[in-house]
C-alpha cells in the first residue's frame, strides 16, 4: 500500500464538491453528500480455502491502521464506529442515510474522524462483504453524521 498515495486520494476527497446524483468517479464512487473511494483492492478468493482471505483481511487491516496514524497525526484520535447495529437497524426497515446504509452492508466497523478543515467525516474501514469477493481498504468522507 502507498500511504502517500492514500493520504492524497483523501485530501482531494475532503476538497471535492458532492455530486447532486449517485456516481462513479476515478476511484470509487459519490452521492449527495458522500465520497466512497476504494484505497486498495485484492483479487477475488474464489479458489481459497480461507488461507488467504484471512490473510488478506489481516493484511488490509493492518494497512487501515498504518493510515490511520498519519491520520491520527494530523486529527487526533479516531472513533471506533460500529456499523453492526446500523446494518441491524436497517434489515428492521428503518431509513438510515447514505453513505452509512451502504456501508453497513459492507464493512462491519470503521475508524472515524471530523476532519477540521472541510468539517466533513472521514472514516476508513475494511469491506468483509463476502469471503469470495476482493477486499478493500475503504477511505469514506461525507458530510452526514454518523447515525
Amino acid at each position: 500500500m502507498n500511504i502517500a498515495k492514500c493520504l492524497t486520494v483523501i485530501d482531494l476527497l475532503c476538497a471535492r464538491e458532492f455530486p447532486v446524483e449517485h456516481s462513479t468517479m476515478e476511484h470509487g464512487e459519490s452521492g449527495p453528500g458522500f465520497h466512497i473511494a476504494a484505497l486498495q483492492t485484492s483479487s477475488d478468493f474464489c479458489d481459497d480455502d480461507g488461507t488467504e482471505w484471512e490473510e488478506t483481511a489481516a493484511q488490509y487491516e493492518a494497512d487501515r491502521d498504518g493510515l490511520a496514524e498519519r491520520l491520527t497525526g494530523r486529527w487526533g484520535p479516531p472513533q471506533h464506529f460500529s456499523l453492526r447495529s446500523v446494518f441491524a437497524r436497517t434489515m428492521e426497515g428503518e431509513r438510515i442515510e447514505q453513505p452509512w446504509a451502504e456501508l453497513s452492508e459492507r464493512v462491519p466497523d470503521v475508524q472515524l474522524w471530523r476532519a477540521p478543515v472541510s468539517d466533513r467525516w472521514v472514516a476508513l474501514g475494511v469491506s468483509h462483504a463476502d469471503k469470495e469477493l476482493p477486499l478493500q481498504l475503504l477511505g469514506i468522507v461525507t458530510e452526514t453524521d454518523p447515525p
